[in-house]
């Protein structure tokens, strides 16, 4: 199976960013995928500059702000399938500034877009983050404590976020935090900062079991001041913008764990074709072709989801159950697949020396990472 155009049509401009993005994965990401994950806790800036020179890293921003104008869902999808067949990893640090800036677009002001987003559409554009996530406060976002206090011409910052994917790495930062700790959802507030900002600190590289190009770090915020220019929206309004932004996120990282199950995939399918057991290519053998045959099935199947959810979001609809289906069905798929083609290979899948056991690893966190598979069915129960 090669790369398959979904059944709506592309246009000339969306079929040149998924070449420019097949062909980044191929001669870029993919050479340098293993060595990645063998450094474990190193982001690898390089990649993401080179990314940057030819547009990958703001593709999704809009123009007025120096991006690549790419703002509607399905071509994010089409993107991210590409960069993720190369490396999960590596994929989702590339387009990560799309995380950062969706809430930016959809709480901020026209000086705070101007000015927190066209910084991201040079040739040197720097990192950002999310931060959300709390030690005590992960699928229960509304649970969170950090807390922002009104002071004298803006807020001080005090708590604590984990798990926070580019920290230290990032330069720019949108930060989630309570203005009303009494409040759950309605006390959440987002905020804007910088990395150098007085009292912001950093934990060590935080060791994982895949998608290693992320670098995830614990910050820390000891009386952080954040003018009130840098609050982004109305006080109690960030948990909205939040969800707001999980509809396209889910999406989009559903479209990353097709990618990756589509390499799984191919590489098991190539595999099968060439290995000989009993005298015969093991492709032969029903176990394996029916193995194969669901693995292609699953795969068509996410990604028709998935570029459904993505349709329907850039239609102007909220989709927030379909988002929910659409990650749950490709990241359970990812599991599945990367599962399988592991199977496949047998002993030489379980080995370092073949990428399907990383591919494994890696995908595990698409059914972990904004909103586990169990919060996504709750999420898709209630919308029934």
């Amino acid at each position: 199976m090669t790369t398959h155009f979904p059944a709506w049509p592309l246009s000339a401009e969306q079929r040149q960013i998924v070449k420019l993005c097949k062909d980044f994965a191929e001669r870029e990401i993919r050479p340098r995928a293993r060595a990645v994950d063998e450094a474990d806790v190193v982001t690898p800036v390089d990649l993401f500059a080179l990314a940057g020179e030819v547009g990958i890293t703001n593709f999704m921003l809009p123009e007025q702000y120096g991006g690549g104008g790419f703002t509607d869902v399905f071509t994010q999808c089409l993107v991210q399938e590409e960069l993720c067949w190369g490396d999960p990893g590596i994929g989702n640090l590339l387009c990560s500034n799309g995380f950062y800036a969706d809430p930016i677009l959809e709480l901020g002001s026209e000086e705070q877009k101007r000015r927190w987003l066209t910084p991201l559409t040079g040739p040197d554009a720097p990192m950002t983050a999310l931060a959300t996530t709390e030690p005590n406060a992960g699928s229960d976002a509304a649970s969170m404590i950090t807390t922002a206090r009104r002071v004298e011409g803006g807020y001080e910052l005090t708590g604590q976020k984990t798990w926070i994917s580019n920290a230290g790495a990032a330069r720019y930062y949108v930060v989630f935090a309570k203005t009303d700790r009494s409040k759950r959802s309605a006390g959440v507030t987002a905020f804007l900062l910088e990395r150098d900002a007085p009292g912001l600190r950093f934990g060590e590289p935080m060791r994982k079991m895949g998608q290693r190009a992320i670098v995830c770090r614990e910050v820390f915020f000891d009386n952080v001041f954040v003018p009130a220019s840098d609050r982004l929206g109305d006080e109690g309004r960030g948990f909205h913008g939040l969800m707001g932004t999980f509809d396209i996120s889910r999406v989009v990282l559903g479209a990353a764990a097709v990618g990756a199950a589509r390499a799984a995939y191919e590489f098991a399918l190539d595999y099968a074709r060439n290995r000989k057991q009993f005298g015969a290519p093991i492709i032969e053998h029903q176990a394996v072709a029916f193995r194969l045959a669901d693995m292609a099935t699953r795969i068509e199947s996410a990604r028709l989801l998935v570029h459904h959810a993505a349709r329907q979001i850039d239609a102007g609809e909220r989709v927030t159950g379909l988002a929910a289906m659409a990650k749950l069905t490709a990241s359970e798929t990812a599991m599945f697949v990367t599962w399988a083609a592991v199977q496949t290979l047998g002993g030489w899948g379980y080995s370092r020396e073949f990428p399907v056991e990383q591919w494994m690893r890696d995908v595990k966190l698409e059914e972990i990472e904004e909103g586990t598979s169990d919060i996504m069915r709750l999420v898709i129960s209630r919308h029934l």
